[in-house]
């Protein structure tokens, strides 16, 4: 045989063991050192293979893919800085512990730092972003190699599956000729993959003593009496408890203790019985921050994003217990008491079928306070187009089978704030790990792409044109999106932070208008443009995009100098309408 067909029997396998792993998909870039890389994985079939031109937005697609299933995926480019590329989406997925499977291909040795085209320092380019990094040869392709190599994919799945999941990043040095000059044989030497397509290697499920995870906790519970259970991003994870189980649980600890659920729409759970839904407002206003000090804090998941909520929780002088199965350490204020490992659905269940009676007045505090503040809430935005009023309305008219892609910035924010109470609310995916703005349409593609039932993307202007070489995905994909545009004519986020002040450079260089023309936009890259002025053309256009194929463009013209006015009078109604309750 020829070192090509040796390689290309190695890639095989290689991609074989892939497949048999289970990962959600592979996305690929065109290049010319990567075709073995790419003709590999797409002949495979095991697996779906998407196409992207650029590898910023193929990166964020791919983290798209793994937040939609909680399975790897896949990415293959060429040499030099396509792989350079990748590295926001890398950073994304290392801190939002997001499985990604990054396979690059190099020059062999002897064309590096020789002034050989297209070649960069590509050893471990992601540095320690990466939980694994792997030179590939793919040489001599003997049985115990093609054992190695199949050995090889399942570790790189597996430890982008880990305790603490993440990307992986396996370089692959290629020399040509780079295609095949005869069909590869049918025969794999050393006989092929393990029988019943099971992979190689075999990874077992971790497992968790509930029980006596529950049995350190029953009496920091028993002791507190009143206390909060503050819920972030929740996202599908390999061998996790799923979304809804977590909300299930979350819900009967809540009654069973009475510990009311502050529970950001990422978590799944801002629906469930005894979720508080405007904590964000609540904690705005000192007086009841103050008389809702909690003596317990269980804290699940990322940390919301909720900046009151952070701030009140770091002057608390409660016992804080933080549920981290995947060990990330979410403690920037350096508070919490006790760490846990514990599947957070197995151990508040545990946990509420041992509690004693509930302090019913600790929870009908907090409810009573929610619904007065969502009253108050209501009555300033009225039916008015606001940013505000966008973000709630979008979350209560999507179907309970989409997914709310959010861009994470202030429409990450408003949801937060805004957004009521749903039990059968759709899911919610932000890109929260770096909290970047990078990639975020490419996100929202590789979500619709992967997963099930319709996704809209709320996004704004300067995200928008950040991501805007992503939209091309539209025609060559076909994958439909329903985007939401709230255009207020630069970075709106920034009019809150005292650099707004500083009007000298305020508008050209930090809120950075970008003059985009939308329905220009959208006619450029084949999008359906519904430009809406009220109410009723938003959830028009909302019904017509969720129903329809193709990328659908909802474009809600808004004010950010009004929008923070809008924002100030709503503190300042939460804050009265808690003070006439108290």
């Amino acid at each position: 045989m020829t070192a090509t067909t040796d390689m290309y029997l190695l890639l095989r396998a290689f991609c074989d063991e892939l497949g048999r792993c289970g990962i959600a998909g592979a996305v690929t870039s065109p290049g010319s050192r990567s075709t073995p890389l790419l003709l590999s994985l797409v002949r495979d079939g095991g697996f779906p293979c998407h196409s992207q031109i650029d590898e910023r937005s193929a990166g964020f697609f791919a983290l798209g893919m793994a937040k939609a299933t909680g399975r790897p995926a896949v990415l293959a480019c060429t040499s030099g800085t396509a792989a350079a590329n990748y590295l926001p989406a890398v950073i994304e997925a290392r801190e939002a512990r997001v499985p990604l499977i990054v396979l690059t291909a190099d020059r062999p040795p002897e064309l590096r730092d020789t002034g050989a085209g297209q070649t960069i320092d590509q050893v471990k380019l992601y540095g320690d972003a990466v939980s694994l990094f792997a030179e590939v040869g793919v040489r001599d392709a003997t049985p115990q190699t093609l054992h190695w190599i199949r050995a090889l994919a399942c570790r790189a799945v597996w430890t982008a599956l880990g305790e603490r999941p993440g990307p992986v990043h396996l370089n692959f040095p290629l020399r040509e000729p780079l295609t095949l000059d005869a069909p590869l044989p049918a025969d794999e030497p050393g006989g092929g993959g393990r029988p019943g397509g099971r992979p190689w290697v075999a990874r077992a499920p971790r497992t968790s003593d509930a029980a006596a995870g529950a049995r350190v906790l029953e009496p920091i519970v028993a002791a507190a009496g009143r206390g909060v259970v503050v819920l972030g991003r929740n996202e599908p994870r390999a061998g996790g408890s799923p979304p809804a189980a977590l909300a299930r649980a979350a819900a009967a600890f809540s009654a069973a203790t009475g510990w009311p659920l502050l529970a950001d729409p990422l978590s799944g759970v801002h629906g469930a019985a005894g979720a508080v839904a405007h904590y964000d407002a609540l904690l705005r206003v000192p007086a009841f921050a103050g008389a809702a000090r909690p003596a317990a804090v269980l804290r699940i998941g990322d940390l919301p994003t909720s900046k009151p909520l952070r701030q009140w929780l770091a002057g608390l002088e409660a016992v804080q217990v933080l549920l981290d199965p995947e060990r990330a350490w979410e403690d920037p204020a350096h508070v919490c008491d006790l760490v846990l490992s514990d599947e957070p659905a197995t151990m508040l269940a545990a946990l509420a079928s041992t509690a004693g009676a509930p302090d019913a007045g600790w929870a009908a505090a907090w409810r009573s306070a929610d619904l007065r503040a969502g009253a108050a809430i209501a009555d300033v935005l009225g039916d008015e187009l606001s940013e505000p009023r966008i973000a709630a309305e979008v979350a209560a008219a999507l179907p309970h089978d989409a997914t709310l892609v959010v861009a994470s910035s202030m429409p990450v924010r408003d949801l937060e704030t805004f957004a009521g109470p749903r039990a059968d609310a759709p899911r919610v995916v932000s890109n929260r790990g770096a909290n970047g703005i990078d990639g975020t349409i490419a996100t929202a593609y590789g979500v619709a792409a992967a997963g099930d039932g319709p996704v809209v993307l709320l996004i704004g202007d300067v995200a928008l044109a950040h991501d805007v070489g992503s939209l091309v995905t539209a025609r060559r994909l076909g994958v439909p999106l329903t985007i939401v545009l709230v255009d207020n004519g630069g970075g709106g986020i920034f009019e809150f932070l005292p650099v707004a002040g500083e009007r000298d450079a305020f508008e050209t260089h930090v809120a950075t208008p970008t003059d985009v023309d939308v329905a220009g936009l959208a006619t450029a890259f084949g999008l359906h443009h519904l430009e809406v002025e009220d109410l009723a053309g938003l959830r028009a256009a909302l019904g017509y995009g969720v129903s329809t194929a193709g990328t659908q463009l909802i474009h809600a013209r808004t004010d950010r100098t009004e929008n923070v006015a809008l924002h100030r009078r709503v503190w300042d109604a939460v804050g009265a309408a808690l003070a006439q309750g108290a």
